[in-house]
């Protein structure tokens, strides 16, 4: 894998066109309005960190986003379609916060189910096969290939379900907070996967995350709040605009801003 620097390495030219674009984007769920009238775009082949406190809406956006989440209104077009339109279900991949994998199954055999859902058929043998042997390699997990999921650490098996999501070499990669309980040494190396498939493959990365300084390995970032997008930017245009050194620092003096402008608001 890659060595990480402290800032990300520069991306090459994005191809036209959002991955993701959203424009008055709301969820309603129950009596509460999760998200709030959303605009934001999420570019091709770059990495847009999703930042904000736990419970801000980030998981709700993102299922938004993929086409599990119910009672969305505005627009929401993802790779050129509506979310959740079929012809995206090859092409984004997604990785919940809690592993999705079986636990009486090995690494191996979870993959070639998956695999084998994606990709059926006895002529795609060699090619499933392919793709799989290429996943793990990709999540370091090459010498756990034969152990059960269920034996693995909590951080495998988090691994193990990215590399389902990268069975289809797909071109949007939804991530929901993956580094979270990990050791330091793990996310760098997770980070350093997340910056070659952006580099090397031109996958479009939407990765979740309520530690602020994984902000400054992101080529851009929508910092989220109450449901809100308070900042949809580059970490070096965000910083300069607020006049901080830091994302982190970015991040609060946007938060105070935005509840002073409320309090002006509601002040007859």
């Amino acid at each position: 894998m890659m060595n990480y620097a402290a800032d990300p390495p520069p991306p090459s030219p994005a191809p036209a066109g959002p991955a993701v674009h959203a424009d008055e984007l709301t969820v309603v769920r129950g009596p509460r309005t999760v998200l709030h009238h959303v605009r934001f775009t999420v570019p091709r082949g770059r990495i847009t960190g999703l930042l904000g406190p736990s419970g801000c809406g980030k998981s709700t956006l993102m299922r938004s986003i993929v086409g599990t989440q119910a009672k969305v209104t505005g627009t929401l077009n993802v790779l050129g379609h509506p979310a959740g339109h079929p012809t995206l279900r090859s092409r984004v991949g997604y990785v919940t916060q809690a592993p999705s994998v079986y636990d009486d199954l090995t690494v191996r055999q979870n993959l070639d189910y998956f695999a084998a859902i994606l990709d059926p058929g006895r002529a795609a043998a060699e090619r499933r096969h392919q793709h799989v042997t290429q996943a793990i390699a990709d999540v370091d997990l090459t010498r756990h290939a034969d152990a059960l999921a269920g034996n693995l650490s909590g951080g495998q098996r988090g691994r193990v379900s990215l590399a389902v999501a990268l069975l289809g070499t797909p071109d949007l990669l939804v991530l929901d907070e993956p580094t979270v309980g990990l050791d330091p040494v793990l996310r760098r190396d997770l980070w350093n996967l997340f910056h070659d498939l952006a580099a090397t493959r031109g996958t479009t990365l939407l990765v979740s995350s309520h530690v602020m300084d994984e902000a400054e390995r992101c080529h851009r970032l929508l910092l989220m709040r109450e449901g809100e997008v308070l900042a949809d930017d580059t970490p070096d245009a965000l910083r300069t605009r607020t006049g901080t050194d830091t994302v982190e620092a970015a991040f609060l003096h946007l938060v105070d801003e935005a509840a002073a402008g409320r309090t002006k608001e509601s002040t007859p």
